[in-house]
């Protein structure tokens, strides 16, 4: 026998939280949880209850459930394309102002902890984009993280990480990228970014620099940065396969 929960909440409403719960029932057996996001994903219709012939319920995800994983799923494809998209193209914009720049890296980083008697603690940071001067003098080196966000629910929910920012701070300065919605209007306004670090937006071709980032006190890089971009590749220059044809004709 199956229990069918009325639709009483509209699936607007509901969060990335309840996708991943949606998306766990799907997978697993069903076995119910019992709990605020399956109360609410069962009155919004996207989970039905299961009665099997002993007794034992368990959850099943409905047609209107996986109509809704469907277009939750293309539109996260959608944001990553996008988010991709505009992580290589402020790569190669640092690449063609002369720097080294890497995408994807996980570099160490350290934090403040609050705590006298240690007052620091070692983590790990993710930047989009991060960049050095090509330059042999350390202290010359100026590098620079970029964070790429394109959904405002992205980049309030990055702004609460006062630990994030601060370790992208521990490595150089620290910038905001921020994309365009569908009107082409940038996701969020620079005066809701923090202060110490720099906001860059993106209009139509170009993106401008809409406030500086303030740099921090230390000029070099640790050691295990140093290592850490001697094992990973710099993203090419595509202005240099070019010159590079040009060169061959």
């Amino acid at each position: 026998m199956t229990a069918a929960a009325p639709s009483t909440l509209s699936p607007s409403a509901l969060t990335r939280a309840h996708g991943r719960r949606l998306r766990d029932v799907y997978r697993s057996a069903g076995w119910p949880s019992q709990d605020p996001l399956e109360i609410d994903l069962l009155a919004a219709g996207l989970l039905e209850r299961v009665r099997s012939p002993l007794g034992h319920e368990t959850l099943r995800v409905t047609d209107a459930g996986m109509q809704w994983l469907s277009t939750v799923l293309a539109r996260n494809r959608a944001a990553l394309s996008t988010h991709e998209r505009l992580v290589q193209r402020v790569a190669q914009e640092m690449a063609r102002a002369g720097r080294l720049a890497w995408a994807g890296l996980s570099l160490r980083a350290q934090v403040a902890t609050g705590d006298e008697a240690k007052p620091l603690r070692w983590c790990i940071a993710r930047p989009d984009v991060f960049s050095i001067r090509h330059t042999s003098v350390e202290t010359y080196v100026e590098p620079i993280v970029h964070e790429i966000k394109v959904r405002r629910a992205d980049l309030l929910a990055d702004l609460k990480q006062e630990a994030k920012r601060a370790a992208y701070r521990d490595l150089g300065e620290c910038w905001y990228v921020l994309g365009s919605d569908a009107r082409g209007r940038a996701i969020a306004e620079p005066e809701e970014v923090p202060g110490e670090c720099g906001v860059m937006v993106v209009q139509g071709e170009r993106i401008a620099v809409a406030r500086p980032a303030q740099r921090p006190a230390r000029a070099g890089l640790p050691f295990g940065v140093w290592m850490a971009l001697a094992k990973a590749t710099p993203i090419a220059n595509a202005d240099d396969d070019v010159q590079g044809m040009l060169d061959a004709n």
